[in-house]
């Protein structure tokens, strides 16, 4: 009888091997920026800081920073994934190179911000169109949630400060487009702020929201057809002035902090008009109630604004649950107006993927340099979003940017050559070799732009 000697196969280790590719699933993110245009849209938007002689395209390295990130990195050395396996990534720059392509777009300020976000903006009308029943306006209208999240700073960054939770770092205020239950959400805001600055800022939410706008489709930059959801913090009279303003009339939810005004608005409501809370199914949530409020709580606010208030019972040991939003939506329920803006809590999701993929922290030093950085954060979020849009179907397309990684974009691969080609053979044994292949398989159907 022979003893065992653990729970796992011993396995000899050998230095070096060839013909295999690691992380042959990012295939995926090359595939979509191709089918997409992104390469090329960024490579032209950032002709003007291509030197004269250079080896690099400009465009090809922030693109390489991008899906660095998308695959699990978080600061400019882990581009060297992607230089091990030239066969799949093409040449990549050196980390020199990379790092001073950042301090020139850095040093270029507001126009290196513009022409990368331009270009981002005319490749996501693209892929909407691609899409078709699957894109985020696909049933007419088009739902932004702002919200700000603390990055915290281990060390001494610029514009790093005290934060409201007493941390230190910084405190961005980011804008993601829902994609409803039947997908995830893609960024089109991101506004660095420092540690310190408040969260009722009304000039930093308009700002974000016109970053914001100007990511969508022409068709979605004004009018009611988007509407700008927003926590709170967004419930000020500057930013709500601002939505509503003539010639822009767009919709929207905010929440409103819970004033004496509102709080005796509140008791006179009688028990009559409170109407049970739903769920998404259309089931009634069990011990919560909506009522919309009117009189002295609506004077001074925008004409047209209706205020609409929840309860719910607490559960053991919590406080009673009192919260209130605002919104211009007109001929339609309170209690679907409830749920519609309680579904905000999307965008936590969101955040969290954004710290899963580069936002975990600022790697670098100035503010203007974590300015870029955070544009690359919100390409490698781009193609994480578009590439289950345009390619998954079912469970997959809900996957969050974590298990995209660890299932489909990590898988390894055979490399093969063959008559002049390469090809990539996922193994047969990988649960999730299926879905990858069918992912290529529909991006390959799909039209190359241009």
């Amino acid at each position: 009888m022979k003893k065992r000697i653990g729970s796992y196969p011993h396995v000899r280790i050998e230095g070096c091997g060839s013909g295999v590719v690691s992380q042959a699933g990012g295939v995926l993110l090359i595939e979509t920026a191709r089918k997409t245009g992104l390469d090329r849209a960024i490579s032209a938007a950032l002709t003007p800081w291509r030197r004269p002689r250079a080896v690099h395209d400009p465009g090809k390295i922030l693109l390489d920073m991008a899906l660095a990130v998308a695959l699990g990195g978080d600061c400019l050395a882990d581009v060297g994934m992607l230089r091990a396996e030239p066969a799949v990534f093409g040449p990549v720059a050196s980390d020199p190179t990379v790092s001073r392509l950042i301090d020139t777009l850095a040093a270029a300020g507001n126009k290196a911000l513009t022409a990368i976000r331009s270009a981002r903006a005319e490749v996501r009308e693209h892929v909407w169109t691609l899409a078709k029943d699957a894109a985020p306006d696909a049933a007419g209208q088009v739902i932004v949630d702002l919200d700000g999240v603390l990055v915290l700073a281990h060390s001494d960054k610029q514009d790093a400060a005290a934060t409201w939770k007493k941390s230190f770092g910084h405190h961005p205020l980011l804008g993601f487009v829902d994609h409803g239950s039947g997908g995830t959400g893609e960024p089109v805001a991101a506004l660095l702020r420092p540690g310190n600055a408040g969260s009722n800022t009304a000039a930093d939410h308009i700002t974000a929201a016109q970053i914001a706008l100007a990511q969508l489709p022409k068709r979605h930059r004004r009018g009611r057809s988007t509407l700008i959801r927003t926590d709170s913090a967004g419930g000020t009279h500057e930013f709500l002035a601002w939505l509503t303003k003539r010639g822009r009339w767009l919709s929207y939810s905010v929440g409103m902090t819970i004033t004496e005004q509102i709080h005796q608005a509140v008791l006179k409501v009688p028990a009559s008009a409170w109407a049970p809370a739903v769920e998404p199914g259309g089931e009634i949530r069990e011990g919560a109630w909506t009522a919309e409020l009117d009189g002295d709580a609506l004077k001074g606010w925008p004409k047209g604004m209706r205020l609409i208030v929840r309860k719910e019972r607490p559960h053991p040991g919590a406080q009673l649950r009192l919260t209130c939003f605002a919104t211009n939506t007109t001929g339609s329920k309170i209690t679907d107006l409830e749920l519609r803006h309680r579904r905000r809590a999307r965008a936590e999701d969101r955040i969290r993927n954004a710290r899963a993929t580069g936002l975990r922290n600022l790697p670098l030093h100035q503010t203007a340099q974590n300015r870029i950085w955070l544009e690359i954060v919100q390409l490698a979020l781009d193609l994480l979003a578009w590439m289950p849009m345009l390619a998954l179907t079912g469970k997959p397309r809900l996957w969050e940017p974590r298990r995209l990684r660890l299932r489909l974009l990590s898988a390894a691969a055979q490399l093969i050559t063959t008559a002049r080609r390469r090809h990539l053979r996922f193994a047969c044994h990988w649960p999730w070799t299926d879905v990858i292949t069918n992912a290529i398989r529909q991006l390959d159907a799909r039209p190359s732009p241009g």
